[in-house]
């Protein structure tokens, strides 16, 4: 995916999605499905998602973790009836398969695993984008849910997973194709809307980040732990109860009042925006955190961040201070998404 495509810049780019539907290739991510009698309890031990309550056509955000609960991935998995469909990190692909097949090595059950690495995945975002894509299909997309995926034929392409979702804050369908001559058809078809234009890596990254979303490697990495980042909302009672997802012990104390030193938070910031590796100060200059993601935001015209805090300054309208070129800026605590 480039950065951005020639006559259309990043704020462009944003502000469309934000209004219309935007339409990215996001074929970088690695797609697996997951067979066998056995494969959602062969998941449920590398993840902390409750898989077993997901109906046929279900899916939801999940984590693989550590036994440390630091954070190898964070995962979108869907049952597809016979099979999981999981959707990994581009970046984290080779990692989390050879963390995926060491770990059905040891694991007594039924499970075969089918990495797609020539299925393409695009992104079809923005509040026009149901309206855009039902023409090409047959079903109802008024009656498909947030985290829903079915198999269908779009633009006469068969065997396409359409799944409502996304990573822009915007309602939205990801479709994974098995052709490259079938993407092109529907791309193509899909771009011909004038509702629609193509965007690329810079929207997708402001455009998250205005949502509030996690970037692996950024927001999220071994070195966070499940709590620290926020995403304690991932895993369930029934998994808290069970606790029999690596890291559980080390998760159920976290969550506890008092239980982490640091926390990812939302800032807005006054000032320039405040760039991955800025430093959070209080009110006296002293260090509290580090920005992890920031960008100027097209939708509040203004800068917005995230990044991690000392616990006691985690609570929302905090004021504190962000260090941008040894200049200091004032910044203040928020509640994520931003927009």
């Amino acid at each position: 995916m480039p950065v951005q495509y020639k006559d259309t810049g990043i704020i462009t780019s944003c502000l469309h999605t934000r209004a219309d539907a935007s339409l990215f290739d996001v074929s970088h991510m690695g797609q697996l499905r997951v067979y066998g009698k056995d494969r959602v309890r062969f998941m449920e031990s590398l993840t902390v998602g409750d898989l077993q309550i997901l109906k046929p056509g279900e899916g939801r955000l999940t984590l693989l973790t550590t036994p440390q609960s630091t954070i190898i991935d964070d995962t979108v998995i869907c049952n597809e009836g016979d099979h999981l469909y999981v959707v990994l990190n581009a970046s984290n692909t080779d990692k989390d398969m050879k963390h995926i097949e060491r770990a059905l090595e040891d694991f007594d059950g039924d499970v075969s695993l089918e990495p797609h690495p020539e299925t393409s995945l695009i992104a079809l975002q923005g509040p026009k984008a149901m309206e855009v894509l039902q023409p090409m299909l047959a079903e109802d997309l008024t009656k498909v849910p947030f985290m829903v995926s079915f198999a269908t034929t779009v633009n006469g392409v068969p065997n396409v997973t359409v799944t409502r979702c996304g990573y822009t804050g915007e309602d939205g369908f990801e479709l994974s194709i098995p052709t490259s001559q079938g993407v092109n058809a529907i791309a193509d078809k899909m771009l011909e809307n004038e509702a629609v234009l193509p965007a690329g890596l810079g929207a997708r990254d402001t455009l998250r980040i205005e949502a509030g979303l996690c970037l692996y490697g950024h927001d999220i990495s071994e070195t966070t732990t499940v709590a620290e980042a926020a995403l304690a909302w991932t895993v369930s009672k029934r998994r808290r109860t069970e606790a029999n997802f690596p890291g559980a012990d080390i998760f159920l104390r976290q969550v506890k009042k008092g239980g982490v030193d640091r926390k990812r938070v939302g800032l807005l910031v006054t000032g320039p925006p405040a760039r991955e590796g800025s430093l959070i100060l209080d009110t006296e200059g002293n260090k509290i955190g580090e920005v992890t993601s920031g960008t100027f935001s097209p939708t509040l015209n203004r800068p917005v961040a995230m990044g991690y805090v000392s616990t006691a300054y985690s609570k929302s309208d905090t004021v504190v201070q962000t260090e941008v070129r040894k200049k200091i800026n004032e910044a203040t605590v928020t509640k994520m998404p931003f927009v």
